[in-house]
């Protein structure tokens, strides 16, 4: 060890004594900086110190990533906080970000010090970079000291109103820290609460229902109006989010709705007929019955976390079981079965407490998990927690149609190595046998063989088991008991020779000649005996002098006498006890006269029950539930009310967005359509057709001759038509970009298509980035086809698709998909069409089924696939009448967009709201024919389908657009250097999109 005088950091041992920096060899250049990190020379911490007071940035920098690299080793760089804070008002964005890193680690423990930089913390809460302001908050929430209160509590306020999520979401998690400093700030972190439960965004979610769960999670009235927004968000959220919010809205829903476990009524839930119907249904025999009307906000709640149960995340998938398990109907808890059987295929720390969750819903509905009662047979592999509760759940399962199955498993397992697992068996085996009336013959006789084993640890199991099953039917079982006296001088385990003697005890009048002689052999080896065993001796000796005086009368006097100057308490009073209890003298009281009724009475039998049976008193999932105990911060399910809460507290008003950014949309084409043609849209909108065409302004003489040219277009050329001339030419005529067509095209025109239902005449709210952009056509449409289906595989019908980047007609959300497919078979292929999907819920628009296809022919038809911005397959079933065929569609990421075009003005203020972590970049050799800005605009419009954004610098060129499913902005920007080197920046919301298109373009432009 050192000499030098360093001190054991938190880490412990001889690790502690190597501080920051030391080296075991002395270097003067910085360069040899970089080597031995960890080494023994005090001096480096030195040099450490003069890297970050450098006039250099980029020694500052290597410096901090090497101090972050010591924190992240588990090393004590505390030392260094004087010579870090110095760093924290720097202007690189780089650096500050890692001096945040250290100051959130340290700040705590350097309180003076980290206070002094109080000022530019406030300062950094204003920076430009979402990043800064959120480290700034994140550290300045790390001092804890009572005096700077009011500047945290000030700070949160303002960081729950910024423009970025990321700084709303750090001020979510800041509230939980300064409750903890200064619970007397409660009221005013509520206030914050309450309205950050209102953001819209999906990454402030989960951090805000995790403060709300910490400071005030009674405070129910904050989640009504915020309930059906946070279940239609859920499948947006962070995963470890969404944990947090299903569990908050689980203990909500056991508040706010009837429990459908009613067994008295009807279960009216086969369809959507529950949501709009009315409130009485009459049976078949048209008498009125009772049925039970699942609230739609109840539905809604299952509706949205059934998906969640393909997440890869398992909290999530415990988090929707359990879920299921305390609020859905008991017909509909199953669908969670399979989800919970292949996390079985995880870790053995997650096996353990999905076992644990499976173990306690198997005692109350075997049949969830008994058609995958193979997937908990054990495994030489297993852990023995792991096989202890396998053993668990399939003794839960056993019932008389099974057992035979289970009890053939279990006499392998009977053979294990691991003697606690063993002997877990042979408990198993006792309560199949206690449970299952038909088999506790055969299961007793099984453990009587048992007894001959070579493992004792078996053996000493097997008659404790035994003991217990023969308290059922001792009348039957007297050959048993004689045969379990022969091998009690071979049995040593404490509990097993105990259970002998209890057992020679009760039935002593079965066994008269045993008894006595079992007796007389423990005499001579009471002292030497464990506790259990001697106060069983001394139970025997007193039923036998009640029972066989004569024979053991002087064997009971000397075991008394052993047992009153024993050395446990427990044997001596036992002893005293039992003395006076049946040895009548003078100073016996009445109590003698009851000694055989008190010794002797008929013990009911022992009933062998789950472990787990009393764990559903703890919520499923919780630690609470893990470990059996009540933890700290527990909050219990309340029962189900017996009538239903007012469920209007959970409407929310629907107000129309204000349009913003009016200059921005231009001169021309504003459609001024009355209020009272909106209001009939939305109220009308299930019909077709009105009667009258009075909804619109008569005062609007430009809708008025949009109608008529609507009319007189569909009269002359049709239905199909008049849409898409609506489309592609009235639509950016009457209407400036952003604008709606409102009630007078939903009526004059009807839209009940079988195949095209325009998404321009379906309302939607527009943000205010989408009141910029105006869908264009594409720039470049890739006539590359792929694979569908192959003519081998699908027994001659070849089928192959391509994307024509154009607005899908089926929905907006959707990407269009024209798939042409040809029989290459010499006899007609029939009844063409799209069978099951793959995920089940995936959003398809179908194309009709083609009746019959001849032999040659082709035949191209449209889909519409909603990947929901993600390009992930989409899988389904191409089936003829007489196969099926699994395929499947793999989009590039960049035919997940939509063209539009922005002004350069525009694109730049957009630009600026989607830095940090929205933004990629990356720099780049181009080839040589790819540097001017015809050849760059088609390698990205053949890579992405994007529209080309006016520029007014030559070397800069700028693409935008959106994607086809959430909207959300994509902007490319590629900026041409010296040297044919280009900067390529992508800035979308879409964290995972940009990345990939990011590589893409890149392929693309260094590509000749």
């Amino acid at each position: 060890m050192s000499t030098n005088n360093l001190s054991y950091n938190d880490q412990g041992g001889s690790d502690s004594a190597v501080e920051v920096g030391q080296e075991t060899t002395p270097t003067s250049s910085n360069a040899g900086a970089g080597f031995g990190l960890f080494s023994t020379n005090f001096k480096k911490n030195d040099d450490l110190k003069e890297m970050l007071e450098s006039n250099k940035d980029s020694l500052k920098l290597d410096a901090m990533k090497r101090i972050i690299a010591l924190i992240a080793k588990g090393k004590n760089a505390s030392e260094l906080f004087p010579a870090v804070v110095k760093n924290v008002a720097s202007k690189n964005i780089e650096l500050k970000k890692l001096v945040y890193v250290y100051l959130v680690r340290y700040a705590e423990e350097q309180q003076d010090l980290a206070l002094l930089s109080i000022s530019t913390f406030q300062r950094a809460l204003k920076d430009p970079n979402q990043l800064i302001r959120a480290s700034a908050l994140r550290v300045l929430s790390s001092i804890r000291v009572p005096i700077i209160v009011p500047i945290m509590m000030l700070a949160i306020k303002e960081a729950a109103s910024d423009m970025s999520p990321y700084v709303r979401k750090t001020s979510a998690h800041a509230i939980q820290k300064l409750y903890s400093l200064d619970p007397d700030q409660k009221e005013h972190l509520i206030e914050v609460i309450d309205k950050l439960l209102k953001d819209k965004s999906t990454l402030v979610a989960g951090s805000v229902v995790m403060a709300f769960e910490e400071v005030c999670p009674d405070r129910i009235d904050l989640i009504h109006k915020n309930y059906r927004k946070l279940c239609n968000l859920l499948v947006d959220v962070e995963e470890w989010g969404q944990v947090v919010i299903i569990t908050m809205l689980t203990r909500y829903a056991r508040t706010q709705f009837t429990s459908p476990w009613k067994e008295d009524g009807l279960f009216d839930e086969n369809s959507e007929t529950a949501f709009y119907e009315s409130d009485e249904k009459k049976t078949k025999n048209g008498d009125e019955k009772k049925s039970y009307m699942m609230d739609p906000d109840h539905r809604l709640l299952l509706r949205n976390t059934k998906p969640l149960l393909q997440s890869r995340n398992t909290a999530v998938v415990v988090s929707v079981a359990q879920l299921y398990w305390h609020l859905a109907p008991k017909h509909e808890v199953g669908v969670i079965t399979k989800s919970l059987v292949r996390l079985l295929r995880s870790h053995r720390e997650v096996q353990y407490v999905v076992l644990q969750n499976i173990a306690t819903m198997s005692i109350q509905r075997k049949g969830m998990f008994e058609p995958y009662m193979k997937s908990f047979y054990v495994r030489s592999t297993d852990a023995t927690h792991i096989k202890s509760l396998k053993l668990e759940i399939l003794t839960s399962l056993a019932n008389e149609a099974n057992i035979s199955t289970i009890l053939r498993e279990f006499q392998t397992y009977v053979k294990s190595q691991d003697k606690q697992f063993a002997a877990g068996t042979i408990q198993a085996i006792g309560r199949c046998a206690t449970n299952i009336s038909e088999v506790t013959d055969t299961c007793l006789q099984g453990l009587v063989l048992l007894l001959s084993n070579r493992d004792e640890t078996v053996v000493a199991e097997s008659v404790v088991v035994i003991k217990k099953l023969l308290q059922t039917q001792p009348t039957q079982h007297s050959d048993i008991i004689k045969h379990m006296a022969k091998l009690f001088d071979n049995i040593a385990v404490p509990m097993a020779r105990a259970s002998i003697l209890w057992l020679m005890g009760e039935y002593c009048e079965r066994v008269p000649q045993i008894a006595p002689d079992v007796l007389r052999k423990m005499a001579k080896s009471f002292t030497s005996e464990e506790d259990i065993v001697k106060l069983q001796t001394v139970n025997l000796a007193a039923k036998l002098y009640l029972t066989n005086s004569k024979q053991t009368k002087l064997l009971t006097q000397y075991i008394l006498n052993l047992g009153k100057y024993d050395q446990n308490y427990d044997i001596r009073d036992r002893t005293r006890f039992i003395r006076q209890l049946i040895v009548p003298n003078e100073k016996s009281g009445a109590l003698g006269k009851y000694a055989r009724r008190i010794l002797l009475a008929p013990k009911p039998a022992p009933v062998l029950e789950s472990t787990y049976k009393d764990r559903d008193r703890y919520q499923l999932g919780t630690l609470s539930h893990t470990i059996n105990t009540k933890a700290s911060g527990y909050l219990e399910l309340s029962d189900w009310p017996a009538v239903a809460p007012d469920q209007s507290v959970r409407n929310v008003e629907v107000i129309e967005p204000v349009k913003e950014w009016a200059p921005s949309l231009g001169k021309t084409g504003k459609s001024k359509l009355s209020k009272s043609s909106d209001d009939k849209f939305y109220s009308d909108s299930g019909e077709e057709k009105e009667k009258g065409s009075g909804s619109s302004s008569s005062e609007d003489s430009s809708s008025e001759g949009l109608i008529c040219m609507c009319t007189f277009y569909k009269d002359h050329v049709g239905q199909l038509s008049t849409n898409l001339f609506l489309r592609s030419y009235l639509l950016p005529i009457v209407c400036g970009p952003g604008e709606r067509l409102h009630g007078f095209v939903s009526k004059q025109v009807p839209v009940s298509l079988s195949l095209f239902s325009l998404c321009i005449l379906t309302p939607c709210p527009l943000s205010c980035a989408a009141l910029l952009l105006q869908v264009s056509g594409p720039a470049f449409v890739p006539e590359k086809s792929h694979d569908l289906l192959h003519r081998m595989t699908g027994k001659g019908l070849s089928a192959q698709y391509q994307f024509p980047r154009q607005p899908c007609l089926y929905q907006p959300t959707m990407v269009s998909v024209q798939i042409s497919l040809t029989n290459t078979t010499d006899h007609p292929l029939e009844q063409i069409h799209i069978g099951d999907r793959d995920p089940t819920g995936l959003d398809m628009h179908c194309f009709n089924a083609i009746e019959c296809l001849l032999p040659e022919a082709s035949v191209t038809v449209s889909l519409g696939v909603d990947f929901n911005d993600s390009t992930q397959a989409a899988n389904f079933q191409l089936c003829t009448k007489e196969d099926q065929f699994s395929v499947s569609i793999q989009p590039a990421v960049g035919e997940l967009f939509l063209p539009a075009t922005m002004t350069e003005q525009d694109f730049r203020k957009e630009q600026g709201k989607l830095l940090g972590m929205n933004e990629s970049s990356a720099t780049i050799t181009m080839a040589a024919e790819n540097t001017t800005r015809q050849p760059i605009s088609r390698q990205v419009a053949t890579v992405a389908n994007l529209g080309v954004v006016p520029s007014g610098q030559d070397n800069i060129h700028r693409f935008a657009g959106k994607t086809a499913s959430s909207g959300a902005l994509v902007l490319v920007t590629v900026e041409l250097r010296e040297l044919s080197a280009a900067l390529i920046t992508i800035n979308t919301e879409k964290s995972v999109m940009g990345p990939m298109l990011l590589r893409d373009l890149k392929r693309a432009l260094a590509r000749a």
